[in-house]
C-alpha cells in the first residue's frame, strides 16, 4: 500500500533528526523553473498570489532568490522532516527507526506544487507555492496543469510496486495534480474522511482532519500495514 500526503505550507530548515540517507528529488529541474517563475513576482504581488501577509510575502521572495543562487544547498532537509505542519508533527519522524525510514521511502509519497511528487528522504529547500499560480512563458496554465501529465504515471507505477492500493490522505485539491479518474481506474483507492460530531451533525474540522491524517500515515508506516481494512482510524 502506498500512502499519499499533501505537503505543508510551514517548513523548517533545521532539525536534529538524522535519517539513514537522503535522495534527490526527481523533478529538481522543474522546481528550478517554479523558483524562476515565482522570483519574477514582487513581494506585493506575492502577497496577493499566495494570500499571505506582507512579512511572509517578503520571506517567500527571499527564499526564491536563495533557491536560484549558489547558496541553494544551504538549509535543505529531507521532505518528511522539512515539512512542519500538523500532519507531519503527528507523523513524527523523530521516532522513526532506520527500518521505518526505509519502509516510508517505498510506501509514502508527498505532493508538492514546487517539486511534484516527493519521496520522504528527498532533500528539499524551503519554498511557498500554490496550485493556481500562473506560469509565465509556459504552455501550461498553472501548477496543476503543469504537473498532471508528469505525475499520474509515476503515482500509478509507485503504487503498483507496493501492491496497487493507494491510501489517499492528501487534501482534496491535490487530486488535480493527477489524472484522478485514471488513478481510480488503475488502482484501488482508499480515501478515508475524518468527521466529528458537532451540534448534532457530522462535520469536517480541519485541525482534527490533519491530526488524523498524520496519525493514520504513522500507523501504516510503523505497523507496516498493507490492508486498509485493518486500519484503526482515529476518532475525535
Amino acid at each position: 500500500m502506498l500512502v499519499l500526503l499533501s505537503c505543508a505550507k510551514t517548513m523548517s530548515d533545521k532539525s536534529k533528526i538524522k535519517p539513514p540517507f537522503v535522495t534527490s528529488p526527481k523533478y529538481q529541474k522543474e522546481a528550478l523553473l517554479m523558483a524562476k517563475t515565482m522570483s519574477s513576482y514582487s513581494s506585493e504581488e506575492l502577497r496577493t498570489i499566495l494570500k499571505v501577509n506582507p512579512q511572509i510575502a517578503a520571506k517567500c521572495a527571499l527564499l526564491y532568490k536563495i533557491f536560484l543562487s549558489e547558496h541553494q544547498n544551504e538549509g535543505k532537509l529531507p521532505a518528511i522532516i522539512a515539512y512542519s505542519g500538523l500532519v507531519f508533527k503527528k507523523l513524527d519522524p523523530s521516532t522513526f527507526t532506520k527500518d521505518d525510514f526505509l519502509y516510508a521511502q517505498d510506501h509514502l509519497r508527498i505532493t508538492s506544487f514546487f517539486y511534484g511528487l516527493l519521496k520522504p528522504l528527498d532533500l528539499i529547500s524551503q519554498y511557498r507555492m500554490e496550485g493556481n499560480v500562473e506560469l509565465f512563458d509556459s504552455e501550461y496554465k498553472n501548477a496543476f496543469d503543469f504537473w498532471k501529465d508528469k505525475l499520474t504515471d509515476e503515482l500509478i507505477e509507485d503504487t503498483k510496486k507496493v501492491g496497487g492500493i493507494l491510501c489517499n490522505l492528501a487534501s482534496h485539491e491535490m487530486r488535480s495534480l493527477f489524472d484522478w479518474k485514471r488513478v481510480e481506474k488503475e488502482l484501488t483507492v482508499f480515501s478515508p474522511e475524518f468527521k466529528t460530531y458537532k451540534d448534532g451533525k457530522l462535520k469536517t474540522i480541519v485541525v482534527y482532519t490533519k491530526i488524523a491524517r498524520g496519525e493514520t500515515a504513522r500507523q501504516i508506516i510503523k505497523e507496516r500495514i498493507e490492508d486498509p481494512n485493518i486500519l484503526e482510524l482515529p476518532e475525535y
